[in-house]
């Protein structure tokens, strides 16, 4: 699978968190878990 980069704010991070956690568990755990690793890596090379 080809991997993207895409710049989003916190709050669209969030939004999208939420969004995702209307959706049945087994669908989205693991996108969910990748959004935060993701985010936490980039928050504390700050």
């Amino acid at each position: 699978m080809e991997n993207i980069k895409i710049e989003l704010s916190l709050d669209e991070i969030n939004l999208i968190i939420e969004a995702l956690g209307k959706q049945p568990f087994v669908n989205v755990y693991k996108l969910i878990e990748k959004l935060h690793l993701e985010a936490k890596k980039q928050i504390d090379k700050k």
